[in-house]
């Protein structure tokens, strides 16, 4: 998918957009693009390794990120409950570079009637300022926002709790990448992006 912007973006700055889409699931994207000519060696299915590893940690396990043999969960701290529960990563290449996705199959923080909804996508891809890591969470239809036609109040519960915790765990997860691959730390103020081409 290409990105497009109303302004050029400082390659250490961390870019987000998070919205409500016309029928109500969630759309969230958030991006970092590492400065250099070389081609990382990171690899999707490596990204979303470490941000299995960067739940666990932030959240001092109360999310816990846990493989069965049918799917991926993420369980309320020791319990069996899954919040969020995925099919097993897929691995894609791209145009670019490569593309691990999770596919949501249910849990408790997912609509009941809506468990067959709902992708995380992970990329990495070289773009002309360097490789550009991607996380982006799309068609999500989370439990507080009750019904495809939510009230203004449900809208505003998710965004101030549940999607700002998201975009705030996603963001502080690029940041610490990029430190972890450049040795500096990166703006993590949000930048205005137009509409993403195929987005609803």
């Amino acid at each position: 998918m290409r990105l497009d912007t109303e302004a050029e973006i400082d390659v250490t700055e961390i870019a987000c957009r998070q919205v409500l889409t016309k029928d109500q699931p969630i759309f969230s994207i958030q991006w970092v693009v590492i400065p250099g000519t070389t081609p990382l060696r990171m690899t999707s299915s490596g990204l979303m390794e470490i941000y299995l590893r960067h739940i666990r940690r932030v959240t001092l396990t109360m999310v816990r990120p846990t493989y069965t043999e049918n799917s991926l969960e993420f369980r309320l701290g020791k319990s069996s409950i899954p919040l969020i529960k995925f099919n097993l990563p897929v691995h894609d290449a791209t145009v670019k570079g490569n593309r691990t996705s999770l596919c949501i199959c249910g849990g408790f923080l997912v609509q009941p009637g809506e468990c067959h909804r709902g992708q995380m996508d992970f990329t990495v891809e070289q773009v002309e300022d360097g490789t550009r890591l991607t996380l982006r969470l799309s068609d999500y239809c989370p439990l507080l926002l009750g019904s495809e036609r939510p009230s203004l109040w449900r809208k505003w519960l998710y965004l101030l709790t549940q999607g700002y915790i998201h975009k705030i765990l996603t963001v502080r997860f690029l940041a610490m990448v990029y430190r972890q691959l450049t040795g500096a730390r990166p703006k993590t103020k949000v930048i205005k992006v137009a509409q993403l081409r195929g987005e609803k």
